[in-house]
């Protein structure tokens, strides 16, 4: 974590009264970080997903509810701090809709096609192959702090 991240995050948590989480994580999203970042600072982006290999890859663990997590923009930055409300795993084929929408991209063709040549790409830089089966990490959260 930069420094102007550790300071957006320890001056947000200097005035809530308790004590701040030892753990936090800071990322970007997907691959158009600064409009990802701005739907969540506007509140249209209340949700996200992820493919599960990455995390075994990785040997990342799960996210899990009451994570907090630090937004970035593509310089970064921080834009907004966001704690984790609900985690599910299902495959790609069987997110609903209103999952779809909550990731405030736009309708649910545009979310499909997006994900999909996003992972696409980005599995095949992996040498793996992208399946409309594949398991996905589905995240709901709620932001809490803006820049």
């Amino acid at each position: 974590m930069n420094e102007q991240t550790e300071k957006f995050w320890n001056d947000y948590w200097a005035n809530q009264g308790q004590l701040k989480p030892e753990k936090v994580e800071a990322f970007q999203f997907g691959a158009e970080a600064d409009w990802l970042a701005d739907l969540v600072v506007e509140g249209k982006k209340t949700a996200t997903c992820s493919a599960h290999v990455y995390y075994e890859i990785e040997n990342e663990p799960l996210p899990h509810v009451g994570q907090y997590n630090i937004v970035l923009d593509a310089k970064e930055e921080p834009v907004a701090i966001i704690r984790v409300t609900e985690v599910s795993m299902m495959p790609m084929n069987e997110v609903p809709v209103e999952f779809a929408l909550a990731e405030g991209e736009g309708d649910f063709e545009f979310w499909w096609n997006a994900h999909k040549n996003f992972f696409k790409s980005e599995l095949g830089k992996l040498g793996l192959e992208y399946s409309e089966s594949m398991q996905l990490v589905c995240e709901r959260f709620e932001t809490l702090h803006t820049k």
